[in-house]
């Protein structure tokens, strides 16, 4: 990999032509090890920040550049990031942005990309509180994701999107069943390693500092699992019982498939997803847990022709595909990727789920909807709209699910419940007479 600016120019524009950063980030080679750590530093910088960003070097620019020099416009998000969002030094933080446009092969824009620079170095408190004036761009977002949440969070808005901005904690969920709580955080501490129980998830450990999983004791022996707090409540609030057969539909990458198998022993659990790339990381996270599962690819909303849709399931998790705006903070690039025209056919394939599945669970069974979005349209008014066509459905009070009651579910709101942006719903088939 060349000069890691440059690296981050290449990754926000794969971000921007409709590629996933982790995906981008998890073909990227360096050489060098801190070259891809602060490549993926300025490239999640970038996305976090992109609105606000872009906003402050457009008012620098006489003119746009052309689209063929649109890693220059990148190069100065990046030098702009620099300059304000980290711990580089200034001239640092300068001079090696106008050596990366030598490395982009535009040595042309060197004297301007430096002037542009100085000048937001200078002159970047006045520019801020110019930009800062629209609370979109202040919180940079689009209009149409700040409008929804503010119209939906009107009362918690401003912590939720202050949140959203931050920089996630690393959780870790305890294998209960295998160490108590206490063993494990003895076991961090002779590590070298802080951290703190979550207030409201009894499995989750909130660590003082992020590190590389391979320092986690036990990790490779299913003692922990990295898992934000929210995601951790699914096992609990399915009320698991010996010998159940259980459904986890679309269950990539396995944090909850495996949280399922090391609740409750005796369960019979199929895990289902569409994409049978995505099922290795599954496969991978039940093996080093210990436990296993029978591992379907197939699509969630036509059981009709499959092997597992010819099945009957007491419980059924529907961790249902989303906007993903509830984990914005681990996953900047949302803002960039997703369009309020994604809403419709997005809310079309929950509600499709969720009546395809309805037949394969028992009556007096339980499915549990699950979102990471912070959007009625998605949570809600889709379990509202389900309960409306479905007589034999009621909802199930999820007293274990510390959040917002909203609706006949529970939300988990970023800055406010210490966890990302989780939706819970339960509902049980009432039996027919």
């Amino acid at each position: 990999m060349a000069d890691p600016r440059v690296a981050a120019v290449n990754n926000v524009l794969a971000v921007l032509d409709g590629r996933s950063l982790d995906h981008v980030l998890a073909v990227a080679t360096a050489a060098d090890e801190r070259d891809r750590a602060l490549a993926a530093e300025l490239s999640f910088g970038v996305c976090r920040w992109y609105r606000r960003l872009d906003a402050l070097i457009s008012l620098l620019l006489q003119k746009p550049f052309k689209n063929k020099d649109r890693d220059l416009h990148v190069l100065l998000l990046v030098g702009a990031y620099q300059l304000l969002y980290s711990r580089i030094p200034p001239h640092a933080a300068v001079s090696s942005v106008v050596e990366a446009s030598r490395g982009l092969g535009k040595a042309w824009a060197s004297k301007l990309v430096n002037g542009v620079l100085r000048r937001l170095q200078r002159e970047h408190a006045a520019l801020e509180q110019r930009v800062d004036t629209d609370a979109a761009t202040r919180f940079a977002q689009p209009d149409w994701l700040y409008q929804a949440i503010v119209a939906a969070w009107p009362a918690q808005a401003e912590r939720i999107l202050t949140a959203l901005q931050g920089r996630p904690p690393m959780v870790l969920r305890v294998a209960l069943n295998k160490i108590g709580m206490e063993d494990y955080l003895a076991r961090l501490t002779a590590q070298g390693l802080g951290a703190r129980a979550h207030p409201t998830v009894p499995s989750a450990l909130v660590l003082d500092s992020a590190v590389a999983v391979d320092r986690l004791p036990g990790f490779e022996q299913g003692l922990v699992s990295v898992q934000d707090a929210g995601a951790q409540l699914a096992a609990s609030c399915l009320d698991l019982q010996p010998g159940q057969r259980v459904l986890d539909a679309c269950a990539a990458p396995g944090g909850k498939t495996l949280d399922i198998l090391q609740s409750v022993d005796g369960l019979q659990v199929t895990a289902l997803d569409v994409d049978a790339e995505r099922l290795q990381r599954v496969a991978q996270n039940l093996r080093r847990g210990g436990v296993q599962a029978d591992l379907q690819a197939g699509d969630a909303a036509q059981p009709q022709h499959a092997d597992w849709g010819q099945v009957r399931y007491d419980r059924i998790l529907v961790d249902a595909p989303c906007s993903a705006t509830g984990v914005m903070r681990r996953h900047p690039d949302i803002r960039l990727l997703r369009r309020a025209s994604d809403l419709p056919e997005l809310a079309q394939r929950q509600s499709t789920i969720l009546s395809a599945l309805w037949g394969l669970l028992v009556p007096g069974g339980r499915l549990l909807y699950v979102t990471c979005s912070l959007l009625p349209a998605e949570n809600a008014q889709q379990v509202e709209a389900f309960l409306a066509c479905h007589a034999d459905a009621q909802s199930v009070e999820l007293p274990t699910v510390p959040g917002t009651p909203c609706g006949e579910g529970v939300q988990l709101l970023p800055g406010i419940d210490d966890t990302d942006g989780f939706y819970y719903a339960a509902l049980h088939k009432v039996p027919v007479s």
